[in-house]
């Protein structure tokens, strides 16, 4: 991709052609039905966004026992792929492309939520209350992997991209960031296995490694990228190696032609984001830390990330509190700040759908039905 530190103009990722450097990154909202269908109030969440240059949609579990909290997304259903269908054709009819991440919760889930014990690398439960439909309830421990689990978790990955890109998506992003089932074989606190899948830091990429593969096998790799969190500490993660740990995942998935890298919380001034992009052939996502949630704040962080060798620009907050972001960004108007009470677990229209575009109102030009069931 050719650089360029004007994030407003075009770009390209892969197969598609962008009209800006601006990616609107994951945002779990808790707004599925329980099963994990996709609702008419998240069509409007999505269409009212469709400006974004790149939407990845919100973390979809790939099997039943993935899932991490209350009315969270699923992608291993008929239903739930018909759900995300309607979600891809009000994106597209505005003009929107999105991808959509993929991420099994491992540890980070719970009985009360599931009617499973969950499954991680190894038997280390998460050392925090969890979510779930009866509240914060203590966590449990998981229950050790075995290798028919990895394989079926593996194939279960594939099936998702499968469903996903025939439910509209132009992709996948594979999660394995942010102290989810992926990092947790990633992370020496939680992954203690002594087989081919734990040990050094290049045996301890190796699940995330296979689970791309067949991602990519199954879609074609120009349609799958990676998330990661170098040094992430969220959901009790502790990484002693990272310098080690990112270069070995990267020299695993560096030749396998993926459509983009995709860093959290991107910081150019240091060691590990240094050593990722230049060890990274391909697109490079960086997702910045915001000292502020202003103009001012996101065109620096958007334009000092383009200047550091990223390729695009993830944005959360700013895209969630704001569905017209791009307009805003490139008429230097002053944005909406984020409802924080609203954010997770509450529901409904107030906090997601209703902010304000420029004029007042929500967005509401492709507006649909904002409760009750939509898919048989």
């Amino acid at each position: 991709m050719r650089q360029t530190t004007d994030f407003l103009t075009p770009a390209r990722l892969g197969r598609l052609d962008l009209p800006h450097h601006l990616v609107m990154a994951p945002l779990t909202r808790n707004r599925a039905e329980a099963d994990g269908t996709p609702t008419d109030l998240m069509v409007t969440h999505y269409a009212q966004r469709a400006t974004a240059g790149l939407i990845i949609g919100e973390a979809s579990t790939p099997n039943a026992a993935g899932q991490t909290y209350p009315n969270i997304t699923a992608m291993h259903t008929d239903r739930h792929m018909a759900g995300w269908r309607q979600v891809t054709e009000a994106v597209r009819a505005r003009g929107g492309r999105m991808f959509l991440q993929l991420q099994h919760g491992g540890r980070v889930s719970h009985p009360a939520t599931t009617g499973r014990t969950p499954v991680a690398p190894s038997p280390v439960p998460l050392p925090e209350t969890i979510f779930t439909p009866r509240g914060h309830q203590p966590a449990v421990v998981p229950r050790e992997m075995t290798q028919d689990d990895i394989r079926a978790t593996v194939a279960d990955f594939a099936a998702a991209a499968r469903r996903a890109v025939e439910a509209g998506f132009e992709g996948v992003e594979v999660h394995s960031a942010n102290g989810h089932l992926l990092h947790q074989f990633l992370a020496g606190n939680t992954n203690r296995r002594t087989d081919g899948y734990g040990g050094p830091a290049e045996r301890r990429v190796r699940f995330t490694a296979e689970v791309t593969e067949a991602v990519a096998d199954a879609i074609g790799a120009d349609r799958v990228g990676v998330r990661i969190s170098p040094g992430n500490t969220v959901n009790g993660i502790e990484e002693d190696d990272t310098d080690v740990l990112y270069p070995a995942l990267t020299a695993r998935l560096r030749d396998l032609g993926l459509a983009y890298l995709h860093l959290v919380h991107a910081d150019p001034d240091t060691a590990v984001y240094r050593r990722i992009r230049a060890d990274w052939p391909g697109v490079l996502i960086g997702n910045p830390v915001l000292p502020g949630l202003t103009t001012e704040a996101v065109t620096r962080a958007a334009t000092d990330m383009l200047a550091a060798g990223a390729d695009l620009v993830a944005l959360g907050r700013p895209f969630l509190a704001n569905p017209d972001l791009v307009t805003r960004l490139r008429l230097g108007a002053p944005l909406n700040p984020v409802r924080e009470r609203y954010l997770m677990y509450t529901g409904g229209a107030t906090g997601y759908t209703d902010y304000p575009a420029l004029g007042g109102q929500p967005s509401s030009s492709s507006m649909v039905a904002l409760d009750g069931p939509r898919v048989a």
